[in-house]
């Protein structure tokens, strides 16, 4: 099986290259990603748990899915693509805001990704893939909110990440 490639990007998004996943987060290069998030009728936001198996942040909690855009493929092409591989579902996908960060792991790799924040509706339960979920629910972000000062390990770090610098462009209860 030939390995995922990343697209490697400049400070400004602009393609500059691409790599081997696995390559990319070994040298914390820059390079494009997407978190997506998606509500339910009631403002909840669909979290998941990553898989025991995954080579980083096994078994934490997280945005709905997150993942890496293909050459050639749209942010909200990749978004769709990659809830359907992980979540089992699609849905449809308004981009947000985009930022840069940069996140080492204990395991030596390190996140370091122009994150593009797309958001979608849903209401029903999705149909995991346990090769890349254990579980999800449905959480109001007010809880999570709360959760995640109280249990911060039990978040991924780009999800914290987000969350913290970024919850008036999640938080969709205006719109």
């Amino acid at each position: 099986m030939i390995e995922e490639q990343v697209i490697l990007v400049n400070e400004n998004d602009e393609q500059i290259g691409l790599m081997p996943k696995m390559e990319a987060h070994e040298k914390a290069l820059l390079h494009r990603a997407f978190s997506v998030f998606v509500f339910n009728d009631k403002n909840e936001l669909m979290l998941q748990q990553r898989a025991a198996h995954k080579y980083h942040s096994p078994k934490l909690w997280t945005n709905t899915c997150c993942s890496h855009q293909r050459a050639g493929e749209s942010n909200v092409e990749a978004g769709k693509r990659r809830l359907q591989e992980e979540m089992g579902f699609v849905t449809e996908l308004e981009e947000s805001i985009s930022f840069i960060y940069k996140a080492p792991f204990d395991n030596g790799l390190t996140e370091h990704e122009y994150d593009h924040i797309l958001i979608g509706k849903y209401q029903k339960a999705p149909n995991i893939n346990p090769e890349e979920v254990l579980d999800w629910k449905w959480m109001s972000l007010e809880a999570v909110k709360s959760d995640m000062s109280r249990k911060p390990e039990l978040y991924t770090e780009w999800f914290k990440i987000i969350f913290e610098k970024f919850y008036e462009h999640i938080n969709i209860t205006e719109k």
